[in-house]
C-alpha cells in the first residue's frame, strides 16, 4: 500500500435478509386476528430494532477512514449443519473482526463473573434481567467459522488454521443503541475489551489493529479474503424461513379452525331454521305440534319425517320429500 493511498471502505455485502423477512411480516400482519397480529407486531419491533442497530455500526465502519472490507449479514454452516448468523465480518490488513450487534433496551451491567443484567424503567420502576452472554454468543459463531475452515483441508493446512485463528480473529459486541449505559466497571479485563459501545468501534479496531505483530495484507488480499467468507455465505436462512413458517402455519391453523366455527354456524342456523319450521306445523288431524322424528324399523328406517306430538294418540305424519 502506498504511503499517499487514501483509505477505502468497501462494502462488499450490505444485509437484505432481515429487511426481505420485515417486508414478509407486514404482508402478513392484516390477514390474521387479533391475537396473532400482536405476535406478528412485537416480531416487527424487534427486527426493526435490529436493522437500526445494525444501521448504526454501518454508518460507524464506513466514516472509519481505514481500508477495510465489510461484509453484513453473513450466514456460515457446517457440514454436520451446525450455523452461525454474524452481523458483520470487517477484514482489516492485520485482523478480521466478528462483530455481534446488540440492540438492546435498558442498561447493561457486568458483574467480575462475567453475567450480563440488563435493567429497564418503565415509569418509576426498574426490572433487571439476566440475559444470555453475547460474548458467547459471538464466540461460538467464531467456532462455527473456524470449523467451515478446516473443513476438506490436509492435515499441515488444518494445523496452520488452528494455531493462527486467534491471532488473526478477533470477536467484539457492539451495543449499538446510543441510550444504553454500560457499566462494566467490575468486568474482567478480556470482557471489557470484548463488549463496547458504537460510538468507541473504530477507537477499538484501530488500537487492536496498531498493537498486532501480525504481517500486513495487501488490499489485493484483503479483497481475496473477505471474498472467500462471501463464497461461504447461505441466504436461505433458517432462523428467519423457521419463524415465518412458524406464523404461516398458526393463519392457517386460525383460518382453518374459523371455517370448523363457520361450519358450526351454518349447521346450528339449520337447526333452527328447522325449529322455527317444526314451531309453524300443526297437526291438521288434532292440532298439536308437528315434531321431526326419525324412523327406526321398517323399510324406511333412517328417514326423519314429522309425526304428531300427541302420537300415540294421535298417528298422523307428514313425510319429507327427498332433496
Amino acid at each position: 500500500m502506498g504511503i499517499f493511498s487514501k483509505p477505502e471502505v468497501i462494502i462488499l455485502k450490505e444485509s437484505n435478509s432481515a429487511k426481505k423477512y420485515l417486508e414478509l411480516l407486514e404482508e402478513l400482519l392484516p390477514k390474521t386476528s387479533e391475537e396473532i397480529k400482536s405476535k406478528i407486531e412485537k416480531e416487527i419491533i424487534i427486527v426493526k430494532a435490529g436493522i437500526a442497530g445494525e444501521n448504526n455500526i454501518l454508518f460507524e465502519l464506513k466514516n472509519s477512514n481505514m481500508d477495510m472490507y465489510v461484509l453484513q449479514d453473513i450466514y456460515i454452516e457446517t457440514e454436520d449443519g451446525r450455523g452461525a448468523q454474524i452481523d458483520f465480518i470487517v477484514i482489516t490488513e492485520k485482523i478480521t473482526f466478528f462483530i455481534e450487534c446488540k440492540n438492546l433496551v435498558g442498561n447493561i451491567d457486568v458483574d467480575s463473573k462475567g453475567n450480563f443484567v440488563r435493567t429497564v424503567t418503565y415509569g418509576r420502576k426498574k426490572y433487571k434481567e439476566g440475559i444470555y452472554s453475547p460474548i458467547t454468543q459471538n464466540e461460538r459463531h467464531m467456532e462455527i467459522v473456524k470449523e467451515s475452515k478446516l473443513e476438506n483441508r490436509n492435515l499441515l493446512a488444518g494445523m496452520i488454521v488452528k494455531k493462527s485463528f486467534h491471532s488473526l480473529n478477533r470477536s467484539l459486541v457492539v451495543l449499538a443503541n446510543p441510550k444504553t449505559v454500560l457499566n462494566d466497571r467490575y468486568a474482567k479485563k478480556e470482557v471489557k475489551e470484548k463488549v463496547i459501545r458504537a460510538d468507541q468501534l473504530i477507537t477499538t479496531i484501530k488500537k487492536i489493529v496498531a498493537e498486532s505483530r501480525m504481517p500486513s495484507l495487501s488490499k489485493k488480499e484483503m479483497k481475496e479474503f473477505a471474498e472467500s467468507f462471501l463464497k461461504k455465505n447461505q441466504e436461505n436462512r433458517k432462523n428467519y424461513i423457521e419463524k415465518y413458517e412458524e406464523l404461516t402455519k398458526e393463519i392457517e391453523l386460525e383460518k382453518g379452525n374459523t371455517s370448523k366455527v363457520e361450519e358450526l354456524k351454518d349447521n346450528s342456523t339449520e337447526e333452527s331454521s328447522l325449529k322455527e319450521t317444526e314451531m309453524r306445523l300443526i297437526c291438521p288431524k288434532c292440532g298439536k305440534q308437528l315434531v321431526l322424528r326419525t324412523a327406526r324399523r321398517g323399510a324406511n328406517a333412517g328417514r326423519q319425517f314429522y309425526g304428531c306430538f300427541n302420537f300415540p294418540k294421535c298417528r298422523f305424519i307428514m313425510n319429507i320429500a327427498d332433496e
